[in-house]
């Protein structure tokens, strides 16, 4: 057997490895326009050489393109790169005093054409802090307890009934589980949980639906109606619709039993989903499309990005005789820092513009006429005209919104696969639900179209797809089976 020892060996492997500026530039091109605001004011409290550019300043920007990117960009990995490092602090500074004259015309325009007063900002802020947070069910359903006569123990004891009350508004632990969790007596827990299912909204504090549906029947005077016999005893039935069985076990006629589900439709499942309702998601638009004399007009949302630029004062600072060659390397460093953001912003905004122009050159016809022409498109598609890869785009339409003629629209809602016509042109699968939205929506309710009788509908209009197509676009939209959707 070979003695076992230990050695130290090199070998070279080729490994990819994300530079710090890459990934910088990555983030920011994924980040939505409200977070980049954010990232970028948390860049500026860390970089003293960041300021935003406000009305009658006078400062520099570096921008892609006008600056000797030499003088400024880290990380390059070419020949010259000990060259740059040892750049000196005059020559740098230089460079950013002629772009200050270069750009100072461009800044005064910008000024004009995008005005941020501070009458802007504090009526900006005054609707953010007029945002109220709404009550939630727990805080309703306490709010309710305190107006009640039980004891302060009991009260202890039925706001721990409430917290375990989810946001739907039922009940999920079991009486039994809380007993022997916090050693109450399980009858007291019953009679507590009852002056809770009293308490509005109707129908909280619901062990399962049954027992929702037969509280609010029961509060609406129903307690003994046929709608609750069907309720306590055909609830199965009812869902799937099976109204002929229904009739026969309960000795009535299909037509009262429809009469009767359609009265039980209109009672709440969720009784909680008033308070839990999705908070309203506030976003802003990337960019937005105007349609002027006849031709559509991108335009960048520029307002909510702050104007960087590489303040003077640090200039005057460096050419101090007076400040340490550690200072120097700092704001050096500071410098580099600032003017790869500002490039990597800049990256940002064209990459997205970019992509824009594209979507409403594809899209033209949707902007026209709706979403019956929305024409299918694929980033594979626009990564080979922009010369970048598809991550790049798909990167770059995350979580963004265009603002056109037609509403605000995730930009991904424009890039969808599709199916060829019978006459060769292509239609958006987005184009073929909204079709099959619109049959069902006509159909005859006493006989519903069902899936193969839906693709000969499609197939008149020239486009041809599957059955198993149909139902899967049919559950995508929420679309009950045809044998679910018939009335009697």
């Amino acid at each position: 057997m070979a003695d076992q020892y230990l050695a130290q060996t090199q070998t070279q492997r080729l490994q990819m490895v994300l530079a710090p500026q890459l990934r910088q530039s990555l983030e920011l091109l994924q980040v939505p326009i409200l977070e980049l605001r954010t990232l970028v004011q948390q860049e500026m409290q860390q970089n003293p050489t960041l300021e935003e550019q406000l009305p009658e300043t006078t400062q520099v920007e570096v921008e892609q393109g006008t600056a000797d990117e030499k003088a400024v960009e880290p990380g390059t990995t070419d020949d010259k790169t000990e060259e740059r490092k040892e750049l000196d602090f005059k020559e740098q500074f230089e460079v950013l005093a002629r772009l200050d004259d270069e750009w100072r015309e461009y800044f005064q325009q910008t000024q004009a054409s995008h005005h941020y007063t501070e009458e802007d900002a504090a009526r900006r802020q005054y609707f953010f802090d007029s945002i109220t947070q709404p009550e939630s069910l727990q805080e309703h359903l306490l709010a309710q307890l305190v107006l009640t006569d039980v004891n302060e123990d009991e009260r202890r004891i039925a706001e721990l009934l409430i917290g375990s009350i989810n946001d739907d508004g039922y009940l999920t632990t079991p009486i039994e589980e809380v007993a022997q969790t916090t050693g109450f007596d399980p009858v007291r827990l019953r009679e507590l949980l009852e002056v809770i299912q009293e308490f509005d909204p109707i129908g909280v504090g619901a062990r399962d639906l049954q027992e929702c549906l037969l509280l609010q029947l029961k509060r609406l005077g129903k307690g003994e109606s046929l709608a609750a016999a069907v309720v306590q005893n055909h609830l199965d039935d009812l869902g799937a619709r099976k109204y002929p069985v229904i009739a026969k076990a309960l000795k009535t006629t299909v037509d009262e039993i429809q009469q009767v589900a359609r009265f039980i439709a209109t009672l709440e499942p969720k009784p909680g989903r008033m308070f839990t309702a999705e908070q309203p998601s506030y976003v802003l638009p990337e960019v937005s499309v105007q349609k002027i004399s006849g031709e559509y007009i991108i335009m960048l949302n520029r307002d909510q990005i702050p104007h960087l630029l590489i303040s003077k004062h640090y200039r005057q600072l460096v050419e101090d005789p007076n400040t340490t060659p550690d200072v120097k390397s700092y704001i050096r460093e500071k410098i580099r820092a600032g003017a790869l953001l500002i490039k990597s912003i800049h990256q940002r905004q064209q990459t997205i513009y970019r992509i824009a122009v594209e979507i409403v050159r594809v899209q033209r016809e949707f902007l026209d006429r709706g979403i019956s022409q929305l024409k299918p498109l694929t980033m594979v598609e626009i990564a080979a005209i922009l010369g970048v890869h598809e991550t790049t785009v798909s990167r770059a339409i995350a979580n963004k919104y265009m603002q056109t003629p037609r509403g605000m629209f995730e930009m991904k809602y424009f890039f969808t696969p599709g199916y060829k016509n019978a006459d060769g042109t292509e239609v958006s699968n987005k184009t073929i639900k909204d079709t099959i939205s619109n049959l069902f929506a006509e159909e005859d309710p006493i006989n519903p179209l069902s899936d193969q009788a839906m693709v000969a509908k499609l197939k008149e209009t020239g486009i041809t797809v599957a059955r198993r197509t149909i139902a899967k676009y049919r559950d995508e939209l929420n679309i009950l089976p045809s044998h679910l959707r018939k009335s009697f």
